[in-house]
């Protein structure tokens, strides 16, 4: 048996990507993970791997949870790790784990959650301040350009979504596969689920912010429509949020796992304003049979079939966003329908595509089912 290792680029949370290492560690129980700092109390989940290595920022002050003010050395600190005892090396990265060096005997795959948003896709929405802008200019150009060096680098990539496939292709100049994470734990709905067939509420489901997450957009259509929402979760901008709302809409904030399932039980649709890198939510929704409402951008894309496991609006303003919801209301959609499309999203399909893509390699030894 060959050995493996894990790379992700920080270990301090709970999201679609550390999804994604639950996955990587059923597949090679064995294999370490390798990251730039671990917060043990944030990420629980991460004491299942035998062993977390962490890089020399783990005794800096700050830099488990304030990552932004530590990008420029990210560089140093995945070049710094070595990987000469490893025959594959899976990195998992919106940032800089792409970026670790490997010896001709170490493949390496690097799932690339995104481009580097704040460099790329995303730096207009990082930097709208002009004065941040220049200051910053700098150490941007020379992370890009360290980035492009360092996208070189892994034998083989692995896009999350064509949305980030077509990032990947812009701004590294590399071609890349496509494996969609893993969403759902099976195949096969819970039996003793009971979907709603006639959904009392809309659902949100979403970090409370005024960024990309465009959680006031919905607010000010649906205080506009009077429609019934509720939203789950938390975030830096909640109060202000919730200032803006009019009685129709319920904040519900952090809810367990189970209370979660019984708000998708009675939603007439999910809603998502925002453009995604995948967009991990709007396939969980479909595993209860429950419609997306879209926007019509990033992965979404991939995972919503328009008019059978939902809808797509064009335009992030209130006026287009309220016209879906209209035609949404007229239309219906049947459950098992969308229960299949999301199907299409489990683990298992993730791990057979994943374990393919290493035997195309010719390192079939690396897993002997």
């Amino acid at each position: 048996m060959r050995k493996v290792a894990i790379v992700y680029d920080r270990v301090n949370k709970w999201g679609g990507a550390e999804r994604v290492l639950l996955a990587l560690h059923e597949i090679f129980p064995d294999a370490p993970l390798f990251t730039s700092v671990y917060d043990e109390k944030k990420a629980p989940w991460a004491k299942v791997f035998k062993s977390v290595k962490t890089s020399f920022l783990q005794n800096i002050p700050f830099a488990k949870s304030w990552h932004e003010g530590f990008g420029w050395v990210m560089p140093f600190v995945f070049e710094s790790f070595n990987f000469d005892e490893y025959d594959l090396v899976i990195s998992v990265t919106s940032e800089a784990a792409k970026g670790i060096k490997t010896g001709p005997k170490t493949f390496h795959i690097s799932y690339i959650l995104t481009p580097t948003r704040y460099l790329w896709s995303h730096y207009d929405l990082y930097f709208k301040n002009s004065i941040l802008k220049y200051i910053s200019g700098p150490v941007v150009n020379y992370l890009r350009a360290w980035e492009r060096m360092a996208a070189k680098r892994p034998d083989v990539m692995v896009a999350i979504s064509t949305e980030v496939k077509n990032r990947i292709k812009k701004y590294y100049r590399r071609n890349s596969e496509i494996i969609f994470p893993p969403v759902s734990k099976s195949n096969t709905l819970n039996p003793k689920f009971k979907i709603n067939p006639k959904g009392k509420h809309y659902l949100l489901v979403s970090r409370l912010d005024f960024g990309y997450k465009k959680v006031d957009l919905v607010i000010e259509t649906f205080n506009r429509l009077r429609l019934p929402l509720v939203i789950v979760g938390t975030g830096r901008e909640e109060v202000k949020l919730k200032c803006l709302a009019k009685s129709n809409i319920k904040f519900a904030g952090r809810v367990s796992e189970e209370k979660l399932k019984k708000y998708y039980q009675n939603a007439k649709a999910l809603i998502m304003p925002q453009e995604e890198d995948f967009g991990i939510v709007a396939v969980e929704a479909q595993m209860y049979g429950v419609p997306v409402i879209a926007y019509k951008k990033g992965g979404v894309i991939d995972t919503v079939i328009p008019g059978k496991t939902g809808i797509f609006f064009e335009e992030q303003k209130p006026e287009s966003l309220a016209d879906a919801i209209k035609r949404f209301e007229k239309m219906k959609f049947r459950k098992n329908d969308i229960i299949k499309n999301a199907k299409k999203f489990s683990v298992g399909r993730f791990r057979k595509e994943l374990l393919a893509l290493i035997n195309k390699q010719g390192m079939n030894k690396i897993y002997t089912p």
